[in-house]
């Protein structure tokens, strides 16, 4: 559990990191500074926002009834699934271009006024704080009450994160994005199946899915829940002994789908050049 929430802060965070590495660089280097201020409050709003969805989703419901917390918290884990299949896609096809769609973005609202400069900072950060925050409460509920490891997890991949994106900025590192965005891609379409199968179930605890009872396997016999690996396996795919039909099928026909199609090569494109299609230096470069 600490190490896939790890992971998805690290890809979540750096997302964000990298958005406000190109609109601070591209104020710096146009000599713009005195926009800054308006940038950094588009994304402290965002962020404050965003902890206060996850604040409410994780808290806001202890006082529900059983049903309605696994109802709640299957219906935000199938949300949270929709949310990183569409952002592994989206890095896969923005990684070469989200630079220059920044800059033209900020461009723009630098002739419109302070408002429209903090609304472009505070939509390019929103949109990652509002599925950490939904992906946050999916592990957290995953994990089960008085488990701290997923925010464990999440404060040092957002942590990693933070110091990436200085790290960047200030030139000390380059990372090839697209092949970070690649196998990060990977890795998170398994984590994600997992919390597919574990939002299916919580909808089956709910009565809102039939089928709990209808096992595909059960190996408890032969797999300890309590055993380093069992928690290992849980802890990065959710993995548990006893398995529903419903949990099983869904697992394989997303893995098979969305791997297939995320590792299916992209188009060549005539905006791409080839010379700089492996470079990370387009992606934050002013």
């Amino acid at each position: 559990m600490l190490a896939s929430n790890a992971l998805i802060g690290l890809r979540e965070g750096l997302e964000a990191a990298l958005v406000v590495v190109i609109l601070v660089a591209f104020l710096v280097k146009t000599d713009r500074r005195w926009a800054l201020r308006h940038v950094w409050t588009g994304v402290g709003i965002a962020v404050a926002l965003s902890i206060a969805l996850g604040a409410l989703l994780t808290y806001g419901t202890q006082q529900l009834t059983f049903e309605a917390q696994e109802l709640i918290g299957g219906s935000a884990s199938i949300i949270a699934v929709v949310f990183v299949t569409f952002m592994v896609f989206w890095m896969k096809s923005a990684s070469r271009t989200i630079s220059g769609e920044l800059k033209g973005k900020l461009d723009r609202a630098i002739d419109m006024g302070p408002f429209a400069i903090a609304l472009v900072a505070f939509l390019g950060v929103g949109r990652e704080g509002l599925e950490t925050a939904i992906f946050f409460y999916a592990t957290t509920e995953a994990a089960g009450q008085g488990n701290n490891q997923p925010l464990i997890g999440w404060v040092i991949g957002l942590a990693g994160a933070v110091v990436l994106g200085w790290l960047i900025y200030r030139g000390a590192v380059k990372i090839n994005l697209t092949a970070f965005f690649r196998w990060t891609g990977i890795l998170l379409v398994l984590v994600a199946a997992g919390i597919l199968a574990y939002g299916l179930h919580d909808l089956q605890e709910a009565r809102f899915l039939p089928g709990l009872t209808t096992l595909a396997f059960d190996v408890s016999a032969t797999v300890d829940p309590s055993s380093w690996y069992a928690t290992l396996l849980k802890g990065i795919f959710n993995f548990t002994p006893a398995t529903t039909v419903l949990q099983a099928v869904a697992w394989v026909l997303y893995v098979g789908i969305v791997m297939t199609l995320f590792l299916r090569p992209a188009r060549p494109t005539p905006q791409a050049p080839a010379a700089t299609s492996g470079d990370a230096r387009p992606a934050v470069a002013a």
